[in-house]
């Protein structure tokens, strides 16, 4: 489960990309990426706790290919305002409520007649999917890297039977300590303990939801339908094949296009973020639906 010590998610980011203030008054800035001649945008949201310039290696490969990136920013990291404590928390309400739909609408502003993208990695995936419930017709296509529900059923035996402790000590210890300390046992960041009692109530029901939210967001997936892109990796437990089809089975209707990349194919390890520093095969998976049909 460990991401790797570079990737600092604390630490805040330089004062590039574009100023945003969301709905509850939470600040932060979307890093922007754009190619001389763009042919599309995407709105992409890294993983749970990974700060938005990890992902600059991807936006200029994807940029190459002539699709502008802007890289949303976790509320808790980089160059947000808030850090997660005792003090200050929140979940997946605000992160849907505010902070995703504040990140689309800057980048719809920036480039209003480009057709749209939304995608992310890992958690972030599922977020994306989630966005477009919450704005149907926002974005014309999903890209997803590494992602999937986290029900535990959906992962292979033995780890599958483990999942269930590990989904109730995360949000036990981030309730203990006021926030997760995932630098300290190597899985996200400094995480609110909101967003960890959500994604626990996810991965041990199967269903979506957030504390507070007042509309039905099993409900809500249930009317997508849209043209998918999704990448996996070969040697990443983290998002087995089952839990991609487990996210995508709660849309109305998807056109999915899946690519499992190994190894050789990456050029580094086939796991869950090593990818993240040789981006260039990820980007042409996801380009080529690009190439055969139209945004």
């Amino acid at each position: 489960m460990r991401q790797g010590d570079a990737l600092d998610p604390e630490r805040p980011a330089e004062g590039d990309g574009l100023p945003i203030e969301s709905g509850d008054g939470h600040r932060y800035r979307l890093l922007a990426r754009q190619p001389e001649r763009a042919v599309a945008n995407l709105l992409w949201i890294p993983a749970l706790g990974v700060a938005a310039r990890h992902y600059l290696p991807f936006a200029d490969a994807l940029n190459r290919h002539g699709v502008a990136v802007f890289v949303h920013e976790w509320r808790g990291h980089g160059s947000s305002d808030r850090r997660a404590g005792h003090d200050s928390d929140w979940g997946y309400r605000e992160l849907l409520d505010h902070d995703l739909p504040a990140s689309l609408a800057a980048m719809r502003a920036q480039v209003p007649a480009m057709p749209h993208i939304v995608g992310g990695h890992s958690l972030g995936g599922q977020l994306a999917a989630c966005l477009l419930a919450f704005a149907p017709g926002a974005a014309s296509r999903l890209w997803l890297v590494a992602s999937g529900a986290p029900y535990w059923p959906a992962f292979p035996r033995p780890r599958r039977w483990l999942l269930p402790l590990a989904y109730r000590f995360l949000p036990w210890l981030a309730d203990r300590r006021g926030a997760l300390p995932g630098r300290a046992i190597g899985f996200g960041g400094k995480e609110a303990r909101g967003v960890m009692r959500d994604w626990s109530r996810t991965a041990l029901s199967g269903r979506y939801a957030g504390a507070g939210m007042t509309r039905d967001l099993e409900t809500m997936l249930s009317t997508i339908s849209v043209d998918a892109e999704a990448v996996l990796f070969a040697d990443d437990w983290l998002a087995p094949r089952a839990s991609l089809d487990g996210l995508l089975g709660k849309l109305q209707a998807v056109r999915l296009r899946c690519s499992t990349l190994d190894a050789a194919t990456l050029g580094t390890k086939a796991d869950h973020f090593a990818w993240m520093q040789r981006p260039d095969a990820v980007a042409r998976a996801l380009v080529a639906g690009l190439d055969q049909s139209s945004v």
